[in-house]
């Protein structure tokens, strides 16, 4: 692709050192080919999502220029993750060193087995929305609204901004 396009990274963590996880992977996410960091907001500590007894999130978001597609974009992802340590498949919405998901890129709508763009569940997720408003609070997910529009309508109960 040598046309580049916005892309946001929602990034979260917790096991280890979670906050210096996210730092080093925001740099390693500015590091990628074809990818150049725009944004990155505050770091959110949040209660976990789901079922599985677990530690508190970090959660942060970037914002990328990248001439990437989608689907090099989440294979980049990945690789970062497992360089980290993730390993896939682990237990659904159980504890991670470190999770990357590909919110939005440019304007693209997609819903493969493998890419779902915009991110599914983001807009009703806080731990999401609440990094996402630090960089721009009047971004347009697709289909759903703005990020200060999502964000009035979820319960963030639990999720606070560390300094």
């Amino acid at each position: 692709m040598s046309v580049s396009v916005l892309a946001h990274v929602g990034l979260g963590s917790n096991l280890g050192d979670s906050r210096a996880t996210v730092a080093q992977a925001v740099q390693a996410l500015g590091g990628l080919p074809g990818c150049e960091l725009l944004a990155r907001s505050a770091d959110y500590q949040s209660p976990p999502w789901g079922p599985v007894p677990q530690p508190d999130y970090i959660n942060a978001a970037v914002r990328l220029r990248t001439r990437l597609t989608a689907p090099d974009l989440l294979k980049a992802l990945l690789a970062t993750e497992r360089a980290f340590g993730r390993m896939r498949p682990g237990e659904r919405w159980g504890p991670r060193t470190l999770d990357l998901d590909l919110l939005l890129h440019g304007d693209t709508v997609c819903d493969t087995e493998h890419l779902q763009i915009p991110h599914p569940r983001m807009g009703s997720r806080a731990f999401v929305l609440l990094p996402l408003a630090d960089i721009d609070p009047f971004l347009v997910i697709p289909g759903q609204g703005t990020v200060a529009s999502l964000l009035a309508r979820v319960d963030a109960t639990g999720c606070r901004r560390l300094d």
